[in-house]
C-alpha cells in the first residue's frame, strides 16, 4: 500500500508534499496485533531472523539483558494456557462481584486488588482475565510459535524498557516478513512457578518477562487504524507550545 502524504496523513502528522512513507515507516504504521492464526508453522530460519532483529535492539550499556526461549510444542503451549486459565478462574472467583458466590465480599477483594495493582487491574486486562477464565479468549491465540523473552535481573539501567525495545524489533521484523504477532503479558503468571521454570529450563538470573505469539495471520489484518492523538510539547527558540 503506497500511502501518499498529499492524499492522507497518519493521525495529523504532516509530511513534506508528495513524499511517500518509506518501507520502515509503513511497517511501523501498518503493524497490527493478530489474534487469529493459520494452522501453519513458521519456518525455523524465519524465526531466527526475527530473533536476530531483537538481538540488535539498543540497550543500556549494550548489556542486552534478554534471552529467548522458542516454544513450538503445541502440547506445552496448551498446558501453559490451561494453567493460566486455572489462575484466571481463581481471580474471577474472588474478584468478579457480578457472578462470584462470595457476593459483596468479592467486591471488596476487587477494590483492594485494583488499588494494589492499578495497572494490571485496568478494565482491559481485568476483562481479559474473565474471558480467559470462561474459555472465550485463548492465551496464545493458537499461534504455532511463541517466543518467551527472558529478562536478566542483573540488567543495568532499566532492563524492562530494553526488553520492550527488543520485543518491538521482533514484532516489526515479523510483520515485514508477512507474519502476525501479539504480545502476551499473561505469561508472567508462570514466572515464579518452580515446575514451569524447570520444564522451560529457566535459571537465575533470568526470569520470564513477556511472550510474543508468532504465526501466519488469517486474512489481511495489516493497515493503519485510528490511534488516539496526544499533544506534543514543543520547545524551540525560547518558546514552548503544544501541538497535535
Amino acid at each position: 500500500m503506497d500511502i501518499q502524504s498529499d492524499q492522507r496523513t497518519a493521525e495529523g502528522l504532516e509530511m513534506p508534499e508528495c513524499q511517500s512513507w518509506n518501507e520502515v515507516e509503513k511497517v511501523i504504521l501498518e503493524r497490527r496485533s493478530v489474534r487469529k492464526y493459520k494452522n501453519k508453522q513458521v519456518p525455523e530460519n524465519v524465526v531466527r531472523r526475527i530473533l536476530e532483529a531483537g538481538r540488535y535492539a539498543p540497550s543500556a550499556g549494550n548489556y542486552q539483558p534478554w534471552s529467548f526461549i522458542v516454544v513450538r510444542d503445541k502440547e506445552i503451549l496448551d498446558e501453559i494456557q490451561s494453567f493460566i486459565r486455572k489462575l484466571c478462574k481463581i481471580v474471577k472467583f474472588f474478584c468478579d462481584w457480578k457472578t462470584s458466590p462470595l457476593g459483596p465480599v468479592s467486591w471488596v477483594f476487587a477494590q483492594i486488588t485494583m488499588r494494589l495493582m492499578p495497572n494490571k487491574m485496568h478494565p482491559t486486562p481485568f476483562g481479559a482475565v474473565f474471558m480467559i477464565a470462561d474459555g472465550k479468549l485463548k492465551v496464545f491465540h493458537d499461534a504455532p510459535t511463541v517466543i518467551l523473552i527472558l529478562k536478566d535481573r542483573r540488567g543495568v539501567g532499566k532492563p524492562d524498557i530494553d526488553i520492550g525495545i527488543c520485543g518491538q524489533n521482533i514484532v516489526l521484523a515479523a510483520h515485514s516478513l508477512g507474519l502476525g504477532t501479539c504480545w502476551v503479558g499473561f505469561v508472567e503468571l508462570i514466572r515464579q512457578m518452580p515446575n514451569w521454570k524447570k520444564r522451560l529450563g529457566i535459571e537465575y538470573p533470568y526470569e520470564i518477562s513477556e511472550a510474543i505469539a508468532v504465526g501466519y495471520p488469517v486474512g489481511h489484518p495489516d493497515g493503519m487504524v485510528p490511534r488516539e492523538i496526544h499533544k506534543i510539547g514543543w520547545i524551540e527558540g525560547g518558546i514552548k507550545k503544544f501541538v497535535a
